[in-house]
């Protein structure tokens, strides 16, 4: 009775007028520009760049640098950044990787002697180069149009002024206020007069202001051999860390090359390793194999064939995934339909895998923050970037303004493995930009926030648009399932299966069924990621955007 009170409309779970079953908001469109983030303020940024006549890249760069001071809880100019970027004349894609490095003067040898088995998640020991200002640098020397003092001016204002925090925004930042009280820069900072700040209350961030005021005038050099650096360096003396001069000085971001797989049409591109994103590819090389439309959407069978292939893939992940400068990958042989078959025979319709010849929770709680960014011309921008552990190492420079990343805690501690700690080197790295073209042409630019979430939620938005024909905001307010305790590049091994995390929204039958197959099926509130994505759509100019329920963002165009 309730039901039908409130929910007039519904027929059979979905919607009479759209037949939508999961959307919880039409698709946002238009003809100009559009942002896509995960906080509304920070897209406002990106789309008054655009009406200023920037691009694509530097609505991007100024969405990016809003986040960093609105959304601490997952970014900020002390972390990584990986984009791919698309130039709609040449009709070519773009990467960078501009992920960090560990300090030169850190080795394995520091941690052995000292019976450390696992890098702290929190402290100076997780330090590696920040890379985020760099990427900024590179791409907008590359691409930008605007100058930079122009992209950051927002911001500027912002973090003299204050802005209000937002609900999501607000439980994270507490939630790390009352569990960083040793880490005094940290409370000065983010919990001003020693008030634990709550939604709505106006957060004032001068000091990042006067950071970013440096960047806008000296430019990267400023961060990397300036008066930045110098800051940190010294702090890091003053805490234990292993940071020196010449660590930030011989630091640069590169461009990479974006690496596809073809999954029914679609041209699907990640960017290489250090980062996950291969494993995106190396699923759908496997799935695609299957007629998963038949199993129907979130089926017993159809969760069970996702779960099982992605546990083989992670174990590739767990092995290989490293520093191409330091390890030899073989994404060819990864990426090949040969091999694909080849581990498909490891993979049991029945019943679930408990162990895979080749548990640690690291990588299954990483915080991030993504944006997209579309202009008028159809460049466009899929950037996501990272403290990695919401305010990564807990530490915060004096008179900076931010964080430092704790991107090292991912560096395995085992001699002779791929992803082990060595100096100057990339750590494994969860966070993955997304793009999707077809005849080559842009199609749909997106991201799933979420360490190990990352690839399943890549590959979940991925087949409800292909597999299921549903609109960018459906597939993304859609249940998500979450896989945990695979085999990790830290060097755990998975030995009991894992867990098998649910949202609400699948039925108790589909549950008990996959108990039947040997799945540990868990319920959480959180983990599954945070979604936003723009469909590109040439043929008619028109850009549509979508950000998911899950966040506090918005898809904003004009």
């Amino acid at each position: 009775m309730i039901l039908l009170l409130l929910s007039p409309l519904l027929i059979n779970g979905a919607d009479r007028i759209t037949g939508k079953m999961f959307e919880t908001r039409s698709e946002v469109i238009s003809r100009h520009g559009m942002v896509a983030t995960s906080h509304p303020l920070a897209a406002m940024i990106g789309i008054d760049i655009l009406k200023k006549g920037g691009n694509a890249i530097d609505a991007a760069i100024a969405v990016n640098a809003a986040l960093g001071l609105m959304e601490p809880t997952s970014s900020g100019i002390g972390g990584d950044l990986f984009a791919i970027v698309w130039i709609n004349k040449e009709k070519k894609l773009y990467g960078i990787n501009a992920s960090g490095t560990a300090p030169l003067s850190i080795s394995l040898e520091y941690f052995k002697k000292r019976g450390i088995k696992r890098i702290p998640y929190r402290g100076p020991l997780s330090w590696t180069v920040p890379g985020c200002v760099d990427g900024w640098f590179k791409l907008h020397k590359r691409f930008g149009k605007l100058p930079m003092k122009t992209i950051l001016e927002p911001s500027i204002k912002y973090a003299e002024e204050g802005f209000p925090i937002p609900e999501l925004i607000a439980y994270y930042w507490q939630r790390s206020v009352r569990m960083f009280k040793k880490y005094k820069n940290f409370q000065k900072l983010y919990a001003p007069g020693g008030k634990i700040l709550k939604k709505g209350d106006i957060f004032k961030n001068p000091e990042l202001a006067s950071t970013y005021r440096l960047l806008a005038k000296y430019g990267r050099d400023v961060y990397y051999k300036g008066i930045i650096a110098q800051k940190i360096v010294k702090y890091s003396k003053r805490v234990g860390g292993f940071f020196q001069m010449k660590d930030f000085e011989r630091y640069s971001a590169e461009w990479v090359k974006p690496l596809s797989v073809n999954y029914k049409g679609y041209d699907i591109w990640e960017l290489p390793p250090n980062g996950q994103g291969i494993a995106v590819l190396q699923m759908l090389n496997m799935l695609k194999h299957f007629d998963l439309k038949k199993m129907g959407h979130n089926s017993a069978q159809y969760l069970h064939t996702l779960v099982e292939i992605k546990k083989i893939v992670y174990e590739d992940r767990a092995r290989f995934y490293a520093d191409p400068k330091f390890s030899k990958i073989p994404i060819k042989k990864l990426l090949s339909d040969e091999y694909a078959m080849e581990r498909l025979k490891l993979f049991n319709p029945d019943k679930a895998l408990r162990y895979i010849p080749y548990n640690d929770s690291n990588l299954e709680h990483g915080d991030t923050a993504y944006m997209t960014v579309v202009d008028k011309d159809f460049n466009a921008v899929s950037l996501i970037q990272s403290n990695y552990s919401g305010f990564g190492s807990a530490m915060v420079p004096d008179g900076l303004g931010f964080c430092i990343q704790n991107r090292g805690a991912l560096f395995s501690l085992k001699e002779g493995h791929p992803n082990v700690i060595a100096p100057g080197k990339r750590p494994f790295h969860t966070i993955i930009p997304a793009f999707v073209t077809k005849n080559n042409k842009p199609v749909f630019s997106f991201g799933v926030m979420g360490g190990a979430m990352q690839p399943q939620g890549h590959i979940q938005v991925l087949l409800n648009i292909i597999e299921f024909g549903m609109n960018i905001q459906e597939a993304g307010d859609a249940p998500r399932f979450r896989h945990a305790g695979s085999s990790q590049p830290e060097g755990g091994i998975m030995r009991d299966g894992g867990i098998l995390y649910l949202e609400s929204g699948i039925s108790p039958e589909i549950i008990r069924e996959l108990i039947s197959k040997g799945h540990k099926v868990a319920f959480t509130r959180g983990g599954f990621g945070g979604y936003q994505g723009i469909w590109i759509d040439v043929d008619k100019k028109v850009l549509i955007g979508a950000s998911e329920s899950r966040k506090d963002g918005c898809a904003i165009g004009y």
